[in-house]
């Protein structure tokens, strides 16, 4: 399967493919050579069928009584999820979110190169300990003349949220990876993922109080 169609996939199957990658890089890290379907599945609680079933999608196919090679199966998720090729990214909003995402470099293990912050602070603009250059909002478009980015990833306040992305989107970037609590909306043909602390901190408060 040609490794630009991820996106035809259903999105249960996109989600659970990450987990496949970390478990078999951790095996791969380990020297083991072969992995089964039932030993993903016993490791993370999913189905064998299931794991056989999303990992058809990547045209690799397990050994009988062999399994999966991890080396190869690493590989192809890998490339498949587009980890293998580098995205440059944009953080907007470099408070304390923002510097947290700016000081990750296991981001870089996935693909993904964050090469500056952007915010309207004055304490925050100008700082030379973050990894790359934090400058106003503002240049992001000369930013993007000369270190243009594909990726702005939204770490404002919810206030500002809207307004942030419409300037990302404005300046060129092609998809918002939104931290904030608030839904932005943004044009037809930018990429769009919502990844809400919040939401997951709610459900997790509802889930708590279900054992009380």
């Amino acid at each position: 399967m040609n490794q630009f169609t991820p996106f035809i996939l259903p999105e249960p199957t996109l989600r659970r493919l990450p987990w496949y990658l970390a478990y078999v890089d951790i095996l791969r890290n380990k020297g083991v050579r072969h992995v089964s379907s039932t030993r993903i599945s016993k490791a993370l609680s999913v189905d064998a069928s299931q794991i056989a079933k999303d990992l058809s999608f990547l045209g690799v196919k397990g050994r009988t009584r062999i399994g999966y090679e991890v080396e190869d199966l690493c590989h192809a998720l890998s490339d498949f999820l587009g980890f293998s090729r580098r995205h440059n990214a944009y953080v907007v909003g470099c408070g304390s979110l923002g510097k947290a995402l700016l000081r990750d470099s296991g981001l870089s293990n996935y693909g993904l190169e964050i090469t500056a912050g952007f915010d309207v602070n004055p304490d925050v603009i100008g700082r030379g300990d973050l990894g790359v250059p934090i400058r106003h909002i503002d240049r992001i478009y000369d930013e993007m003349a000369c270190n243009p980015a594909d990726i702005a990833i939204l770490a404002v306040p919810p206030e500002v949220a809207q307004e942030s992305a419409d300037i990302a989107v404005g300046a060129g970037v092609k998809a918002i990876w939104n931290f904030t609590p608030y839904r932005v909306k943004v044009a037809e043909g930018v990429v769009m993922a919502n990844t809400s602390i919040y939401a997951h901190l709610a459900l997790i408060f509802t889930r708590l109080r279900s054992l009380q």
